[in-house]
């Protein structure tokens, strides 16, 4: 890669990274309102600003190199900081306005965060809040990429420079099942037991799926079948028709036993993870997300 002192100019970028988002040169065109050969031209004029390729031609359309890949974060980046800083120049003159996307996982959109967005709303009601449910390997992800600017779930998931992961509360998940199961009638329940049934995990889960695995390693027994995978309250629904197993953080039992679930005694400990906040590094501080997580941090150390 060629290092250069020439400034780029916004507009190309803009053009990257709708090509990016598209990966179709004539789709792009189209929502740029231009053509396909000045489309082409402006991305053939970036590449050669900085000395790579971008994008690889395909029959069917495009797909980024990984040099393409880099950029088209970054930018993605610079476009939320751009945003945020229009937000604060915005609350210079009227007051907090904006929006804040959050990430989260299941336990955290049902017991945690419905009152701390409430007292937030109450305190600044010219921001909207953007809540996404997701689980590790979705929301990572979307923080990397600036989709979202905090997530709330388990922090367990490797550390990296750019982002920020803050320990706040323990989470200790239980296995359920639906009040006629078989196993709530046992005295007692081993790991063969629990794995003599189907279980039901979280949609793209994999960190969770994988701790069913290493619970039944750990106890010497073959890891069970995974029958459904689905949404949060699809499992609740799904657990309440059959002899299918999942595992909740003991947090959402109350919500569980709305569904006429309850939690299976067992042997061992299933799964304890550490779960907090985590959001990027930044020397530009957003004012609505630091205001944010100080009501979250309020609310879990009350």
């Amino acid at each position: 890669m060629r290092h250069r002192n020439t400034m780029m100019h916004s507009r190309l970028l803009i053009l990257f990274l709708t090509t990016a988002e598209h990966l179709n040169i004539t789709a792009a065109a189209k929502a740029l309102n231009l053509t396909q050969p000045a489309l082409t031209r402006s991305i053939k004029q970036l590449e050669v600003i900085l000395g790579v390729t971008l994008f690889d031609r395909l029959p069917s359309g495009v797909a980024l190199t990984r040099q393409g890949e880099i950029l088209a974060r970054r930018v993605k980046l610079m476009e939320l900081e751009y945003h945020h800083a229009l937000a604060e120049i915005s609350a210079l003159e009227k007051g907090m306005v904006g929006t804040l996307s959050i990430g989260a996982g299941p336990v955290w959109i049902t017991t945690i965060l419905p009152s701390v967005i409430a007292a937030f709303h109450a305190q600044y009601p010219k921001i909207k809040v953007n809540l996404n449910s997701g689980v590790i390997d979705t929301l990572v992800p979307a923080l990397m990429n600036g989709d979202i600017e905090l997530v709330c779930s388990t922090l367990d998931f490797p550390s990296q420079a750019e982002i920020v992961k803050e320990p706040l509360i323990k989470i200790l998940h239980a296995v359920v099942a639906r009040s006629s199961h078989p196993l709530l009638q046992s005295p007692t329940v081993t790991a063969e037991d629990l794995a003599h049934y189907p279980w039901l995990v979280l949609a793209n889960d994999h960190v969770g799926t994988s701790r069913i695995g290493s619970y039944f390693v750990a106890n010497g027994v073959e890891p069970p079948t995974i029958a459904v995978e689905t949404t949060s309250i699809g499992l609740f629904k799904i657990l309440g028709e059959g002899d299918f197993l999942a595992h909740f953080p003991e947090q959402m039992l109350p919500d569980a036993e709305k569904y006429g679930l309850q939690k299976v005694s067992h042997a061992g400990t299933f799964w304890e993870a550490e779960a907090g906040i985590a959001y990027r590094r930044t020397t530009n501080p957003v004012r609505a997300l630091d205001s944010f997580i100080a009501i979250l941090r309020a609310k879990l150390s009350g």
